[in-house]
């Protein structure tokens, strides 16, 4: 067995760490795109109106039951079809926030089911539409029980991320691929990549733990 190449690890943490900074800022754009879908999607699949309702639907169902790397393949080939140019980095961006977006559609919708009926009632009782009751008293109310899922979700975009490798987005795991194929030390560069994949994981993780207790 050969010994542990630790050369290879000092050399790879330079740009191991620029494909970090990478893979958080798609993260995190494609958290804040996501959520402003996913919460816009949530709200509407409660909507009055049947055609809406089953447009989120199918939209849910279609991220739910495909592959995000189905989903990031059809982003990244579909939009130049449509006369939509981008750029790995946006097409990978675009595709996260499309993936995000329904599952967060899905957090937030079943948060405001959760919340009492009494309460929807009580609004209807003193005059607010739907709307209404669902922007000022059900959507403040769920927040405190949508938080661990949504923080949840970021989690799993960030280690999503990976997926974008297939689209020459040189983010971490693009990387290290990289690094494997001209240092030809897979082991040293995989083990070093669960380390990296590890530490930000645990950030997110505490800060998601203090976001919680905040708002308990």
């Amino acid at each position: 067995m050969n010994s542990f190449d630790w050369g290879v690890i000092w050399y790879s943490i330079p740009y191991l760490l620029q494909g970090a900074v990478v893979t958080l800022e798609i993260s995190a754009l494609a958290m804040v795109f996501g959520t402003v879908i996913g919460i816009s999607a949530g709200l509407l699949s409660l909507s009055d109106m049947k055609l809406i309702t089953l447009v989120v639907r199918a939209y849910v169902y279609f991220v739910r039951g495909t592959p995000a790397l189905v989903q990031v393949f059809l982003v990244y080939f579909a939009l130049p079809e449509f006369g939509l140019e981008l750029s790995s980095f946006w097409s990978g961006v675009v595709a996260l926030s499309f993936n995000a977006g329904g599952f967060i559609a899905e957090i937030v919708r079943s948060g405001l089911q959760s919340i009492d009926a009494g309460q929807t009632e009580a609004a209807k009782a003193i005059g607010m539409t739907n709307r209404q009751g669902i922007l000022y008293i059900l959507l403040p109310q769920s927040l405190r029980r949508i938080t661990p899922p949504l923080t949840n979700e970021v989690i799993t975009l960030v280690k999503s991320s990976s997926l974008l490798s297939v689209i020459s987005i040189v983010e971490l795991t693009r990387a290290a691929q990289a690094i494997i194929a001209a240092k030809f030390t897979p082991f040293e560069l995989y083990a070093l990549l669960a380390v990296f994949y590890l530490v930000m994981i645990s950030a997110l993780s505490k800060l998601s733990e203090y976001v919680e207790a905040r708002l308990a």
